[in-house]
């Protein structure tokens, strides 16, 4: 028998659900690592007023983006957040700070949670420990970290670099430079903002000799981004709230290089939601610094990004339905099932989608 829920589920449009954004995506897809060099890797380009898909290769963005038009990119700086140590019962503990709430004290996930209740010791080297301090009302921790030195130190010293759990094997000395944009400058990240990896000193040369701006936003990408959706009514999902600015200055110059008549190619879903965030309904962009837990999906009238630089993302994602928000629903899954079918490489260290 069809239950009520099922038939509202049935009736709903395209989009609307959870479950419209699932797609097959076999294992070997998922990259696991980087390819070299960074602009390397292939392009989707999606025509958005066409439907249109051209294969292209990453450094193509030198010839897509006119003078004049200026690419937005997040200059947030992964940190050395993963801390592996041991419990005092000599048993194996994994720490994720997420962000500090002073000089000693962070929030974390940890793991195993039922075993690490406040109180408890996790030593991760000789003169480092982390203390359980206490539970948040989103059930993550409060940690303080005891080190022989300043904190970030010691961070930096021992703790690993936060790949994601679709990276199945640990981190590699490599990947300290590679899961990091060549732009980033500002510490604070648990996730590298991954549309940023593809571009090389050289291509970013070339674009400025080009006649192309580069404007500087920042989010700090915090487990959030990629919490699962629990519902398959999206509307009841919230998410964590991340810490983003746009200065001033570049509100300035995003606002004056759209008066002219000129685009802004947003590099990354961190962009997008810093820049939505720090828009008004006019698609002025105003000077913000704070915190946004803004959900981007259809319906959604995009106020300050003309075109999108991304990777490709995870089923049933926030990610997914931001593009989709952007794209079309049809169109991007017309796109990610092309992607798939071309043996498109996905996920962070993956291929990219330029969405025009």
């Amino acid at each position: 028998m069809t239950t009520p829920s099922e038939v509202v589920d049935a009736a709903a449009p395209l989009g609307s659900r959870t479950s419209h954004y699932d797609y097959e995506l076999p294992e070997e897809r998922i990259a696991q690592h980087a390819i070299e060099p960074r602009d390397a890797s292939r392009m989707l380009v999606v025509d958005r007023a066409t439907g249109a898909l051209t294969h292209r290769t990453f450094r193509d963005v030198l010839d897509l983006i006119p003078a004049g038009d200026a690419i937005v990119v997040n200059t947030t700086r992964v940190f050395r957040a993963r801390l592996l140590g041991h419990r005092e019962s000599g048993g194996p503990a994994e720490i994720l700070l997420l962000r500090p709430v002073d000089d000693t004290h962070y929030e974390a996930m940890i793991h195993p949670g039922g075993k690490l209740r406040p109180g408890r010791i996790v030593t991760i080297a000789p003169g480092f420990t982390v203390e359980i301090v206490d539970t948040t009302p989103r059930h993550t921790r409060i940690v303080r970290l005891h080190t022989t030195g300043p904190a970030l130190d010691a961070i930096e010293q021992h703790g690993h670099v936060p790949l994601p759990p679709y990276i199945e094997r640990a981190d590699e000395s490599g990947d300290t430079a590679r899961y990091q944009t060549v732009y980033a400058n500002q510490y604070g990240s648990v996730a590298a903002p991954t549309a940023g990896l593809h571009f090389t000193p050289e291509l970013l040369a070339a674009l400025e000799a080009k006649g192309v701006e580069r404007v500087e936003v920042l989010l700090h990408v915090g487990p959030g981004t990629f919490r699962p959706i629990a519902d398959d009514d999206p509307a009841l999902h919230v998410m964590h709230e991340e810490w983003c600015e746009v200065t001033t200055d570049a509100a300035a110059r995003l606002n004056t290089i759209r008066a002219r008549g000129n685009k802004l190619w947003v590099v990354g879903t961190t962009g997008v939601r810093t820049l939505e965030t720090a828009a008004d309904e006019h698609g002025v962009v105003h000077p913000f610094r704070g915190e946004t837990n803004l959900f981007l999906r259809p319906p959604y009238t995009f106020r300050a990004v003309d075109h999108l630089i991304t990777n490709f993302h995870l089923p049933k994602s926030t990610l997914i339905m931001l593009v989709a928000a952007f794209a079309g629903y049809d169109l991007t899954m017309h796109a990610y099932r092309t992607a798939v079918a071309d043996q498109y490489r996905f996920y962070s260290y993956g291929d990219a989608m330029c969405l025009l």
